[in-house]
């Protein structure tokens, strides 16, 4: 899985994905919390690539993220996982596609 953690493994990738790497961050439950009260938090599974679900969402990529929506690795976050992270404060990465902001747990589970 390519993530901010490994930046070198950017070779082959569109210029999109390299854009929304960039602009993919380490955030605090805290500053995501006005987001999902929006219902703008989408969760995004960890054995997915955060940026590979942006990039797909960016593109307007239907099939593919309808696949990810059904499978339910990328959902809109649910009260019951918020309040895991209010609780928990795990090491979540986000990146925004507006009007959504991905976000994924990362670190030990």
């Amino acid at each position: 899985m390519t993530s901010p953690e490994r930046p070198g493994d950017t070779a082959g990738h569109s210029p999109l994905y390299l854009k929304l790497l960039a602009e993919t961050a380490k955030i605090a439950w805290p500053e995501l919390e006005r987001f999902f009260a929006r219902g703008m938090l989408l969760r995004v599974a960890r054995d997915l690539d955060l940026v590979t679900v942006a990039a797909a969402i960016a593109e307007d990529d239907r099939d593919q993220v309808a696949q990810w929506l059904s499978s339910g690795l990328v959902e809109r976050m649910q009260a019951e996982t918020a309040a895991d992270f209010a609780a928990r404060d795990p090491e979540l990465w986000a990146v925004v596609v507006s009007p959504w902001v991905c976000v994924q747990e990362r670190g030990v589970s």
